[in-house]
């Protein structure tokens, strides 16, 4: 599966990373946040301490995670439509008696539990 991801489609962020750097931390913006906009995915990467680094991770882990919801959307979409293929098909004959010899068993075991009542 291809998917093209345009540049005009990605908002960026470059932010201040948190946690050990010292001085570095407080005065680098080193962490980026990418946005998909079409598919409002959004990624932060503040692995490494340097943004361009980041920014080409942040790209592959982008990249990434718009396939695999692509793929879940292509999975669902197919068990959907073979679901809808299962209940539409037409069952066997057999299959079609055995339902409606429960229905009758059950419908039987509820009238015996109705109350009967005497009128005098």
């Amino acid at each position: 599966m291809e998917i093209i991801i345009k540049p005009e489609d990605i908002e960026e962020k470059f932010i201040r990373s948190r946690g050990k750097g010292g001085q570095n931390v407080n005065k680098v913006a080193s962490c980026v946040q990418m946005k998909h906009i079409p598919t409002g995915t959004t990624v932060r990467c503040e692995v490494y301490r340097t943004q361009s680094k980041n920014r080409e991770l942040a790209v592959k882990l982008l990249i990434e995670k718009i396939e695999k919801k692509e793929q879940l959307r292509l999975k669902k979409e197919k068990s959907d439509s073979e679901k809808i293929r299962r209940q539409t098909r037409r069952k066997p004959k057999a299959v079609r008696e055995q339902i409606l010899k429960v229905k009758k068993i059950n419908s039987e075991k509820k009238e015996l539990r109705k109350k009967i009542t005497q009128h005098s």
